[in-house]
């Protein structure tokens, strides 16, 4: 009876200690998944950080260097883009209840709703200045900014020393497997942001043309979209195009036509010769494991961990392939984007 009892107790606190644990992570689920995109971002830096290490560049530099360029990058954005992308909104705004009321069926309808999405959009003011525009909630999404970008200068001093400490705990034929796994994972985590980043740019830089040449109205606002959008695999693109053809609809049927083969052509051009030789097989997922981990991330967490589900994926595809299937993870393909492999390995 003694032994039962106590084997009952056990149980009871391995219980009440495992609900626990899980209850406070998911009471920290924006603290982790902030801490997950600090490590995105670092794996992402680290090739080219410790390519300047060996040209003498402290790594502090380095990562300064990074974030410089970031935030010249939105600037320059904020300055050649917001001013344009905001005239067109007041535009669309002052010119949409007039065609809408002239209009009927399907194009009274796409009037009707781009009209709502475009007055729900910030003004340019609000971009530049959130924290001012949005009071709490600005400040917030500034700390988290800040928060990430942090952690993720901080991981890259730290992750060698992490990795030490972690396979210090375990046996010697262990060791080497876990490292190779931690780089594997880190190399595809920054091929994979890397690649993306490059999409989004010509994306939004192509249709931004040829829309413009095919004269769908709000070429620019809807081009941007385009670009940003191809964080979500599958959904975006197919959203993107959606809106494109809508609304060239409500200028022609020619230019809705148009915009949507020209959404298509990129799609087909990217899929076929861009990914290929940008991203290549960076995270290793089939289309129909992406768009499940997209919804099933966007269900259980909410909109803002879209931008994890791939990487979280990616990650845990890599744990299956080497801890269920006994994959080498020394004989992975290591992807390679703008970087080769050997400017992300520990010197």
């Amino acid at each position: 009876m003694g032994e039962t009892a106590r084997r009952a107790l056990v149980f009871a606190l391995v219980t009440v200690g495992v609900v626990a644990i899980a209850l406070a992570l998911w009471k920290l689920r924006l603290l982790i998944a902030l801490l997950f995109l600090a490590f995105i971002v670092a794996a992402a830096m680290r090739p080219a950080v410790e390519q300047l290490r060996r040209r003498h560049v402290p790594r502090g530099v380095g990562i300064g260097l990074h974030y410089v360029a970031l935030f010249g990058l939105v600037a320059l954005l904020l300055w050649a883009v917001v001013p344009r992308a905001n005239d067109q909104v007041r535009s669309a705004i002052d010119s949409l209840p007039a065609e809408r009321k002239s209009s009927t069926g399907v194009k009274h309808d796409v009037l009707t709703g781009l009209e709502r999405r475009l007055e729900e959009l910030p003004s340019a003011e609000q971009l530049v200045d959130p924290a001012l525009e949005l009071g709490l909630l600005g400040f917030e999404i500034a700390l988290g900014i800040f928060f990430t970008l942090a952690c993720a200068a901080y991981w890259i001093f730290e992750r060698d020393t992490a990795v030490r400490l972690v396979t210090s705990f375990l046996p010697g034929s262990r060791q080497k497997v876990v490292r190779d796994t931690w780089d594997l994972i880190d190399l595809k985590l920054g091929a994979y942001v890397r690649g993306q980043a490059i999409l989004i740019v010509l994306v939004g830089a192509v249709l931004s043309g040829i829309f413009w040449s095919i004269g769908l109205p709000y070429w620019l606002l809807i081009a941007i979209f385009a670009g940003v959008v191809e964080i979500v695999p599958v959904i975006g693109p197919i959203t993107a195009g959606a809106l494109a053809v809508g609304v060239g609809l409500t200028e022609s049927l020619g230019v809705g036509l148009a915009a949507g083969l020209a959404v298509l052509v990129v799609r087909l051009v990217e899929d076929y010769v861009v990914i290929p030789r940008v991203l290549g097989d960076a995270v290793g997922l089939s289309p129909l494991l992406v768009l499940v981990s997209v919804t099933g991330t966007a269900l259980l967490f909410g909109e803002f961990a879209i931008l994890l589900a791939i990487p979280l994926a990616a990650v845990l595809a890599t744990l299956v392939d080497v801890v269920l299937l006994a994959k080498d993870p020394a004989d992975a393909d290591v992807p390679t984007v703008l970087f080769p492999a050997k400017d992300a390995e520990t010197v």
